[in-house]
C-alpha cells in the first residue's frame, strides 16, 4: 500500500512520525467492514481515533488535571502501544474507582470545603452504537425487566452522600463528594458485552463500553451543573469469572511471543486510570440523539437542559375512595362500573421530604401535617419510607393511601399499599 503525502514544509516533522502509522492502522478497514460500509469521516469519528490527539502537541500540554479517576482492575496485556488501555470486568461484581484531588495548591479555590457532583455512566464505545443507545438501552430493559445495568455498590463505597440511580437511566448513577476527603466509590456492571452483538451463530465478541464520570461545582443557585471534568476508560464485561479467564488467556498467548514482538505491546497495569475526555450530553438518552462524548467540544455541553420526563412516577388512591366504591358494589349501587381513580404524583428529587410535599399538595394539607410516611410490607408491617426506598421504587408503580393518626401531636401518618 503505498502513499503520496504533499504537505508542507512546516509539518515534514509530523509526516515523518505519523506516515508509517496511519498507513498500518488504515490498512485492514475495507477488509473488516466491506466496501461502502463507512465513509473515511465516519472511521475516522470512532472513539478510538480520538487517542490520535495525544500524539499532537497541545496548546495546554503542561495542564494539571483537578481530579484523577483509578478503576481497581487490571489492564489486558493484549494491547499495542500508542492504544487505549482495555480492563476486562466481571458481571455483578464490585469494582472500586478511586476519586482522588490531583488539585495543585490554590487551584479551583471556591470548591475547597464543598461538595462537587460526579455522575458515572456505562455508555458504548463503538460509534455505531452509540447512535442506536436508546434503542440499545430500552431493548435491554425489555428482557431484563427491573435490573439496571449500572449500579452503585453504597455498603462498600467511602465518602460519598446523596447516591441516587433514575429509574429511568439504568446506565447511569451519582453521588455528591468532598475532594479533602478519602472517597472510593464501588460499582456494579450488570450486562455483559455480549448482549448487545448480533447472535448468529454463537461466539461473537462482545463490544466494549465506556465507563465514565463527569464532575461539576455548583452554580450560584446551588445546582450542581457547572462541568470541571470528564474522564473514561475502556471495558469489556463477561460473565462472573469470565474476566479472570480472558486475562490469564491473554497473558499466556503474550508469553508465547517472540521478545521483539512483546515490545509492540503495553504492560499490563495493576489498575486502570480513567482519561480526559470530553463531557457527556445530558441530553442524549432524551432525544434519541448520536452520543458525541468522546468527539464533541467542550462548549457544545448542555449542562443546563433539563430532562422534560419525570425521574419517577407513582400513581396513588385514597383508601376511604376504595372502600366507599366496594360497598356501592355490595349494595347493587353501580353494579359493574365501579372503577378507581388513581391520581399521578411526579417526583424529581426522589426523596421523602418531596414524597411528604406532593402528598400534602394532593389532599390540599400542609406537609406539616404528615409525620410518616410508611410502606407495607410483607405480613402487614409498616416500613419506614426513606431517600433510597424511593430512589429503588419501580417507575409507575400503583399505591393505595392509608391513614393513621400520630400519637403524640394532630398529625397523621402515611401507609403507602
Amino acid at each position: 500500500m503505498a502513499w503520496a503525502l504533499k504537505l508542507p514544509l512546516a509539518d515534514e516533522v509530523i509526516e515523518s512520525g505519523l506516515v508509517q502509522d496511519f498507513d498500518a492502522s488504515l490498512s485492514g478497514i475495507g477488509q473488516e467492514l466491506g466496501a461502502g460500509a463507512y465513509s473515511m469521516s465516519d472511521v475516522l469519528a470512532l472513539p478510538i481515533f480520538k487517542q490520535e490527539e495525544s500524539n499532537l502537541p497541545p496548546d495546554d500540554e503542561n495542564k494539571v488535571l483537578p481530579f484523577q479517576y483509578v478503576l481497581c482492575a487490571a489492564t489486558s496485556p493484549a494491547v499495542k502501544l500508542h492504544e487505549e488501555t482495555l480492563t476486562y470486568l466481571n458481571q455483578g461484581q464490585s469494582y472500586e474507582i478511586r476519586m482522588l484531588d490531583n488539585r495543585k495548591m490554590g487551584e479551583l479555590p471556591e470548591i475547597t470545603g464543598k461538595m462537587v457532583k460526579s455522575i458515572i455512566r456505562v455508555v458504548f464505545h463503538d460509534r455505531r452504537l452509540q447512535y442506536t443507545e436508546h434503542q440499545q438501552l430500552e431493548g435491554w430493559r425489555w428482557n431484563r425487566p427491573g435490573d439496571r445495568i449500572l449500579d452503585l455498590d453504597i455498603p462498600m463505597s467511602v465518602g460519598i452522600t446523596d447516591p441516587r440511580a433514575n429509574p429511568t437511566q439504568l446506565n447511569t448513577v451519582e453521588f455528591l463528594w468532598d475532594p479533602s476527603k478519602r472517597t472510593s466509590v464501588f460499582i456494579q456492571v450488570h450486562c455483559i458485552s455480549t448482549e448487545f452483538t448480533m447472535r448468529k451463530h454463537g461466539g461473537e465478541k462482545g463490544v466494549p463500553f465506556r465507563i465514565q464520570i463527569d464532575t461539576f461545582k455548583e452554580n450560584e443557585s446551588g445546582e450542581y451543573t457547572e462541568h470541571l471534568h470528564s474522564a473514561s476508560c475502556q471495558v469489556k464485561v463477561f460473565k462472573p469469572k469470565g474476566a479472570d479467564r480472558k486475562q490469564k488467556t491473554d497473558r499466556e498467548k503474550m508469553e508465547k511471543r517472540a521478545p521483539q514482538e512483546k515490545e509492540k505491546y503495553q504492560p499490563s497495569y495493576e489498575t486502570t486510570i480513567l482519561t480526559e475526555c470530553s463531557p457527556w450530553p445530558e441530553a442524549t438518552y432524551v432525544n434519541n440523539s448520536p452520543s458525541p462524548g468522546f468527539n464533541s467540544s467542550r462548549s457544545s455541553f448542555p449542562v443546563t437542559e433539563r430532562v422534560v420526563r419525570p425521574r419517577l412516577t407513582i400513581y396513588v388512591c385514597q383508601e376511604s375512595q376504595q372502600v366507599r366504591e366496594q360497598q356501592k358494589q355490595e349494595n347493587g349501587d353501580g353494579a359493574g362500573s365501579t372503577f378507581y381513580v388513581y391520581h399521578a404524583i411526579y417526583l424529581e428529587d426522589l426523596t421523602a421530604v418531596e414524597l411528604t410535599e406532593k402528598i400534602a399538595q394532593l389532599f390540599s394539607i400542609s406537609p406539616q401535617q404528615i409525620s410518616q410516611i410508611f410502606k407495607q410490607g410483607p405480613t402487614g408491617i409498616h416500613v419506614l419510607v426513606s431517600d433510597e426506598m424511593i430512589q429503588n421504587f419501580q417507575d409507575e408503580a400503583c399505591f393505595v393511601l392509608d391513614t393513621m393518626k400520630a400519637e403524640a401531636n394532630d398529625s397523621y401518618h402515611i401507609i403507602l399499599k
